[in-house]
């Protein structure tokens, strides 16, 4: 681990992640909870993806939508957790500069798959509540499409500029990175040379995707809020479309207010301890990770039906063939 400063004609090519720095001696305890909180996450939006993919009237595009959601928030934790979790229990704190630099692209981009995706969703149910009759026009085959292209494109051109920028730095310095993972900041901050283009980089992020998003969400909920309390009189109908939308603005504020902090502290330089930083960058990670199959499979009437349907079938059929088999043992 090389932390005095040496040449700037010589460049890292290896890092040393040192995550919760004052707590090191204690690294193996934290394994503890980041390893329930992964299984959490893999048990939970697995059996949602299971759910939705295996009953054929939640093949809408609400629920496709929040199936790919949950299918992300896998392979981003999958992205992070594992190799932290070898580093604190196996010491094995190690990457390479381009092992770096590709963790740090997919994360960004799935973050920024997710943000797309909570605007679909926001979208989504916008012409679902305040344009029934035009829904089918507009949220169809051809729309679903035109939103993958549009998340590759936009998430893939903004996210190949931000790591193609941090790794054309020179780094001279220290080789560790004081986080659980490649950070955009945490490395940058490591560079010799000017970091004004990497630091206008991070801030456009912000812009490019919650200062786009954001305004876009907040104007579909305000207006679905508008629909719902005019037709309160519709009773059972109001209250299930204001849950639901209660259910997708608990998931976004988690994702966009943990995430804009996270992002803010390190472009704007403010002042925010080592662990605590940690603790943000992960649990804008893992916290709407794991909130999310309580959220859509316990709060959703329809995919919560779905998964005690389904639970029942496998029973019966468990019960059945326990059954028969015991009559076979008697004759």
């Amino acid at each position: 681990m090389l932390e005095a400063p040496l040449s700037r004609n010589f460049s890292h090519c290896t890092f040393v992640l040192r995550g919760f720095p004052s707590l090191q001696k204690h690294r193996r305890l934290l394994a503890l909870p980041f390893s329930a909180s992964y299984l959490l996450v893999l048990l939970g939006n697995s059996l949602l993806v299971y759910v939705i993919c295996s009953v054929e009237r939640l093949h809408s595009p609400m629920y496709l939508l929040i199936c790919t959601l949950c299918f992300v928030d896998i392979l981003v934790v999958t992205t992070i957790i594992p190799n932290m979790l070898l580093g604190f229990l196996f010491d094995w704190n190690e990457i390479s500069l381009v092992g770096c630099l590709t963790q740090m692209f997919f994360i960004h981009f799935l973050s920024s798959v997710e943000s797309t995706l909570l605007l679909a969703m926001a979208l989504d149910r916008y012409f679902a509540i305040c344009r029934p009759l035009r829904y089918n026009d507009i949220i169809n085959s051809s729309m679903l499409v035109r939103l993958v292209l549009f998340t590759l494109v936009r998430s893939v051109s903004v996210m190949a500029t931000l790591v193609g920028l941090a790794g054309s730095l020179q780094f001279c310095g220290s080789n560790v990175i004081q986080h659980c993972y490649c950070d955009h900041m945490a490395l940058v901050s490591l560079a010799c040379d000017s970091t004004s283009r990497s630091s206008a980089a991070g801030l456009a992020v912000i812009i490019c995707f919650v200062g786009a998003d954001i305004p876009i969400i907040f104007f579909s909920y305000m207006k679905i809020l508008s629909v719902v309390l005019r037709s309160a009189a519709a009773g059972e109908d109001s209250r299930k479309a204001f849950h639901t939308c209660s259910t997708h603005l608990i998931v976004m504020m988690c994702f966009y207010l943990v995430g804009s902090i996270t992002f803010l502290s390190h472009n704007l330089n403010i002042p925010i301890p080592t662990d605590i930083n940690n603790s943000m960058g992960l649990m804008y990670i893992l916290f709407p990770a794991t909130i999310n199959p309580i959220i859509y499979g316990v709060r959703t009437k329809e995919i919560r039906d779905s998964f005690l349907r389904i639970f029942k079938n496998r029973a019966k059929k468990i019960m059945t063939v326990k059954v028969s088999s015991a009559g076979k043992e008697k004759s």
